[in-house]
């Protein structure tokens, strides 16, 4: 590292102001800060001093989504060997499923990377590492049989029209990685809608579906065992289908507080309760299903730990927090009973509540003004 080190200091003199290369001066700060630590640190005025930065705590989120992106992998082979009806090693499901998500992967950051990259070169700007997890997120919630030339339009379309327009990161009031997986909904019903089978290279034979999709069509008889869906052992998008890996990834993200566990907490309730509401109306099959069942089905799990905690775009405020998170759990079950067509509601009802969260907060806010001001009043201190 040394070496590498040394290398970067002698090249660096090109690319500041006045170097052969000064245009790719936000290229290069973005590939240096990505490699080492900057060592620059604020010397005047009153400053809060933390070792936790952006770019750790992208990395620590990054690493929280490990474990799904492994089980996926592993997933994405089993159930194209089940499908075929072919028994195959840990490592064989393993290896099959890297072959094919890798690609995602790939292709989700090298389009990207490359959009930001030129956003920041024409601004002026520094790369932000917000990207880091986004392209990591969009493969996680795409079908495994996706074409790759959807990946890059979605990933596209999600960056400049869900980010770079409103400024880029930590400006957006969309989350980036669901706003590429609405954008293919919309886009592409065929690839994306809940009654179809993600599985690679399936036969022609081969019938099933998602759980979601199962729902959606009127079999609710034929959603897997909730066992199966806890532990993952179902067709789905590649992150999503095991609950026990995202359980992994929350504790990751609650153990070193990046996360808000009010907005996991929240979520889970509102879930619960709409899913309660439903059980005592008791109006058809979809009704019946078990409250606790909604949150391990489909993405609800990984919407309430990845999605709806997204920094960016949820509220701020704490009590905002409950207030947001309750929301979408209640939307996202509504949306899946009420309205088939739309089978993954946690996708709409984060989308939706991320326009309101800067609504919710202002409403908190307010209501902490108002309190504060009639406990003044009453001590007779007079209002500025």
């Amino acid at each position: 590292m040394k070496g590498l080190r040394r290398y970067l200091d002698k090249i660096k003199p090109a690319f500041e102001k006045g170097g052969k290369l000064e245009k790719l001066h936000s290229t290069f700060e973005a590939i240096e800060a990505f490699i080492f630590v900057s060592n620059r640190v604020t010397l005047t005025g009153s400053h809060i001093r933390d070792a936790v930065d952006l770019k750790r705590t992208m990395s620590i989120v990054v690493l929280a989504l490990m474990p799904p992106l492994l089980f996926g992998m592993w997933n994405v082979g089993y159930q194209h060997f089940i499908a075929n009806g072919m028994e195959a090693s840990l490592w064989q499901n393993f290896w099959f499923g890297f072959l094919q998500v890798l690609p995602i992967v790939i292709v989700s950051y090298v389009t990207g990377l490359a959009i930001e990259f030129g956003f920041a070169q024409a601004r002026g700007h520094e790369v932000n590492e917000g990207f880091l997890v986004t392209g990591m997120l969009i493969p996680l919630i795409m079908p495994p049989d996706v074409p790759l030339w959807m990946v890059a339009v979605s990933t596209a379309f999600a960056v400049i029209f869900g980010k770079e327009v409103f400024g880029g990161t930590g400006m957006n009031i969309l989350n980036p990685a669901l706003t590429a997986r609405a954008f293919l909904f919309f886009a592409y019903p065929k690839e994306m809608s809940g009654d179809k089978v993600w599985i690679v290279d399936k036969p022609d034979a081969f019938s099933g579906a998602t759980p979601m999709g199962d729902a959606m069509i009127d079999q609710v008889d034929k959603i897997p065992s909730p066992m199966d869906m806890f532990l993952g052992f179902i067709p789905g998008s590649v992150g999503e289908t095991s609950t026990v890996a995202i359980i992994i990834g929350a504790l990751i993200l609650l153990f070193t507080g990046v996360a808000s566990w009010r907005i996991m907490l929240s979520v889970v309730v509102g879930g619960l309760v709409m899913g309660w509401i439903f059980n005592l109306l008791a109006l058809n099959e979809y009704m019946l299903i078990p409250a606790w069942e909604h949150l391990i089905m489909g993405g609800f799990a990984f919407g309430a730990v990845y999605m709806a905690t997204d920094p960016v775009t949820a509220t701020q405020t704490i009590k905002g927090k409950y207030i947001y998170g309750f929301l979408i759990g209640f939307f996202a079950v509504m949306v899946r009973v009420f309205n088939p067509a739309f089978p993954e509601g946690m996708m709409m009802a984060i989308l939706f509540m991320n326009v309101f969260a800067p609504l919710i907060d202002h409403y908190v806010v307010q209501a902490n003004i108002r309190k504060r001001r009639k406990r003044w009043q009453k001590k007779g201190i007079p209002d500025v």
